[in-house]
């Protein structure tokens, strides 16, 4: 075990490398930004492979072994079928001694014009202000290549690896991660065997300058509730009054899902929640978030809760059901005097863990049934769950999240506020689900960055000192073994 003054000295040398090569570490994201690999349109699926051919090539000349897993192809709903991007499988090193962390990331993005209301074009990496502005800059190769650049300091310093790296890179990720499960699966006895813990860096902060740790996000349930009384529209000149209208059925039953309060109205639905417990309050204290600007953000003039810590509870500690749309119904601008003959209702649930999907979708069906009886209509009704993702949890308090708070602490002098994702991350659940090892979300992108939407960005700062603290946490989790 290093001393501790030997180790910072070692850690003053890495972080002045990487200080020193921050023009080339833009450089590279420049040239990754370049390639327009959106998984979206299929018109660009050939740019998303030679994305996977960059980053392959990135590893090789960083020494690491590569494996392109060939995952066959997909077919779109238009019938053409299109081939899926390989998923790359690296290793670098395999010391015994050593712990085994196994990094993913993805190098798809999501699509982007000038046109959109972009101020740069979004292909190409642009500094202004030191923000680094381009698609993909945080979601997701500015911290895949931040990663690389980590690995890459240490190879250039001579210094010896303090861990055993695994990679895992896909490039369907912006796509729903088209076959990675299935690959998992396969993988669990061989590649994922030694696979010590798994680190994901595909979020973001929740403020602009505050590092933060997730160690949880919410599933999604997804639900179509379909009303029908025949097989075509008809006009409410002729027939309004004398029928059961499908619409006016599935407004009462959107209407019976949640209370003006948020609160969701299907019996048993909240069962089956955790309680709260003294030492998870105390996390949501410290916590820093701005409220204000959170709410001008979204333009609203007021939220469900006054207070930080009841809104961060509802976004990330208990479920919540959204409702989406009707499709089948009149949308267009102007007076269309229809009755709809068939309409359908999308909501969905986020729920939280300890909450069974299969047990969810129960309690909807029997719930949503029960309204339309009393309601005694002839029409016909259908219920169904088309998504259903899990819920992801781990325990702040096991090494590896020790390890990420050190390193946090070294590099940015401050402790790392602790957060929960309101939103679903498939990933994360699945490699904890599959795999049965400890997973933590790193991020390095801050709250702003904007990873849909126009304008993405990095910081040079967020993306320099994220590089340095994927080093930092390199030789933190060597010091756990």
């Amino acid at each position: 075990v290093m001393s501790s003054l030997s180790s910072s000295s070692l850690e003053m040398d890495i972080f002045q490398y990487i200080d020193a090569h921050q023009s080339d570490f833009i450089k590279d994201l420049k040239e990754w930004v370049a390639v327009e690999s959106d998984s979206i349109q299929p018109h660009l699926r050939k740019e998303v492979m030679r994305m996977m051919a960059l980053a392959a090539d990135r590893l090789a000349a960083l020494g690491a072994t590569v494996n392109l897993v060939n995952l066959g192809s997909h077919q779109l709903p238009d019938g053409q079928v299109l081939p899926l991007p390989s998923v790359i499988f690296g290793e670098l090193g395999k010391d015994p001694q050593n712990p085994t962390v196994c990094f993913y990331g993805h190098v798809d993005v999501q699509p982007a014009k000038k046109e959109d209301g972009w101020n740069t074009d979004p292909y190409t990496l642009t500094e202004i202000n030191g923000n680094l502005y381009g698609r993909g800059a945080t979601d997701n190769k500015g911290p895949v290549l931040a990663w690389i650049n980590a690995v890459e300091t240490f190879r250039a310093l001579k210094l010896a690896m303090p861990v055993n790296f695994k990679f895992v890179i896909e490039g369907m990720e912006e796509a729903g991660s088209l076959g990675l499960e299935k690959l998992l699966e396969e993988e669990t006895q061989s590649f994922f065997s030694d696979v010590d813990y798994i680190v994901i860096s595909d979020n973001l902060w929740l403020s602009n300058k505050k590092p933060a740790l997730t160690y949880g996000s919410r599933g999604n349930a997804c639900f179509f509730v379909e009303v029908e009384c025949g097989s075509k529209d008809l006009h409410s000149g002729t027939f309004g009054g004398i029928i059961h209208e499908p619409l006016l059925d599935l407004i009462a039953l959107l209407d019976s899902l949640v209370d003006s309060t948020g609160r969701i109205q299907i019996p048993g639905i909240y069962d089956s929640v955790a309680a709260l417990t003294e030492e998870e309050r105390k996390l949501y204290e410290s916590i820093e978030f701005d409220l204000e600007e959170h709410r001008n953000n979204c333009g609203v003039k007021k939220f469900l809760y006054d207070t930080k810590e009841e809104i961060l509870l509802h976004l990330w500690r208990y479920p919540s059901l959204s409702i989406h749309g009707i499709e089948g119904a009149f949308h267009e601008p102007g007076i269309k005097t229809v009755i709809p003959a068939k309409v359908i209702g999308k909501f969905s649930i986020r729920q939280v863990p300890h909450m069974d999907l299969s047990v969810v979708k129960k309690k909807v069906v029997e719930h949503l049934e029960g309204v339309f009886a009393k309601r005694n209509s002839p029409n016909k009704l259908k219920v169904s769950m088309p998504l259903g993702a899990k819920p992801w949890l781990d325990d702040v308090n096991n090494l590896l999240y020790k390890a990420a708070r050190r390193a946090i602490k070294t590099v940015f002098g401050e402790d790392p506020d602790f957060i929960r994702d309101g939103s679903t991350i498939p990933v994360a659940r699945m490699f904890q689900t599959v795999t049965q090892k400890s997973v933590i979300m790193l991020p390095i992108g801050a709250a702003d960055d904007g990873e849909h939407s126009q304008n993405e960005k990095i910081s040079r700062h967020n993306y320099i000192e994220g590089t340095k603290l994927f080093a930092a946490f390199f030789l933190e989790i060597s010091k756990l073994h």
